[in-house]
């Protein structure tokens, strides 16, 4: 029996030890793929920077050549980290993928800067506080809204004829579900990195929420963090390389994914063990059978319309049988694509 969600997934291109940037960038069509096959809503990709494990510093080139090479799967950002982009650029960026893949395109948001501080200054970032100013120029340069005195009346975005795909507010908090609802967006909760529950800040959302055009209904996203393999013990062994790799960069030895068994003879400091020991409970490990029962329940309890998956496994085949396991499991059926 398929499950009473839709099922998406998250891909941030990462880079396994070993291999090369050109092998991540052909896996992230590979993966497009056999998503589109399987029978996934959507596919996003997060905007990170100054990270050797995750090649997805630039989202819209990602999904341009994920789009061209998929035909039902929608594609997205999740997101844009909107402080790091004059507004302008990204109403472009997006309306071009719009009109390239009509109808196929999403443009997810977030106010995160997607780096450290390096690389927000790198990026010449906008602060949190200016994220409201840098949302609302977005949307005056798609409904060419601004005041007739206003500078950038005069600027029409290019290319025109098109309007920027749905958009989605990503958050983890109740004050930006409840602005995802004013403004008539679609709302995603970051539940893979964020121990806060997503159940609240649904309600909000849905208690805020004003119709638009491309919404005229809530609509939500509980992102969780997933590694399935046929057996628990499998599947565990495989998780070292995302625990491992997580505490290391979080204590500053930033380097490309490792593999399980590197990632298991490591030795561990006690900072890195007690890393580990927090965010484990965020991450989702096991059989296929227990992944699909207890993403149900998840989503049940918060709430959700939909799930989106994101997964870290050194092996990229193993990846893509991990997504594949998951669909089964949950009853997702498989895309007719011609």
């Amino acid at each position: 029996m398929p499950a009473p969600f839709a099922l998406s997934l998250q891909d941030l291109a990462p880079i396994a030890q070993n291999s090369s940037t050109a092998k991540a960038m052909a896996e992230t069509v590979l993966l497009a793929q056999e998503a589109d096959r399987l029978g996934y809503e959507r596919l996003w990709y997060a905007e990170h920077h100054g990270m050797p494990s995750i090649a997805s510093s630039v989202p819209e080139i990602l999904i341009g050549s994920a789009a061209a090479a998929t035909k039902g799967i929608r594609v997205g950002s999740g997101g844009v980290m909107l402080l790091n982009h004059p507004p302008l650029r990204v109403a472009e960026a997006y309306r071009t993928l719009e009109a390239l893949h009509p109808g196929r395109i999403d443009l997810g948001l977030g106010r995160a800067p997607g780096g450290d501080g390096y690389a927000m200054r790198a990026l010449r970032s906008g602060s949190g506080e200016e994220f409201s100013a840098y949302l609302s120029e977005l949307l005056a340069f798609d409904d060419e809204s601004f005041p007739p005195d206003h500078p950038f009346s005069r600027v029409p975005v290019s290319p025109g004829g098109v309007r920027l795909p749905p958009k989605w507010l990503l958050g983890s908090s109740g004050a930006s579900a409840q602005a995802a609802g004013q403004i008539g967006f679609g709302y995603a909760f970051a539940a893979h990195f964020s121990h806060t529950p997503a159940a609240p800040a649904f309600a909000a959302y849905r208690q805020a929420f004003e119709p638009s055009e491309d919404f005229p209904e809530p609509k939500t996203i509980l992102c969780l963090s997933v590694i399935c393999a046929p057996s628990e013990e499998e599947a565990k062994f495989l998780a070292t390389s995302q625990s491992v790799n997580w505490a290391r960069f979080l204590t500053g030895e930033q380097r490309h994914l490792t593999s399980p068994e590197e990632a298991s003879a490591f030795k561990l400091s006690p900072q890195q063990q007690q890393i580990i020991e927090h965010q484990s409970a965020l991450w989702m490990v096991g059989s296929p059978e227990r992944m699909a029962e207890e993403i149900t329940q998840k989503a049940a309890a918060a709430g959700a319309d939909e799930v989106m998956i994101t997964t870290t496994i050194y092996s990229y085949e193993l990846r893509r049988r991990s997504f594949a396991l998951l669909a089964e499991a949950l009853g997702v059926a498989p895309r007719a694509i011609a």
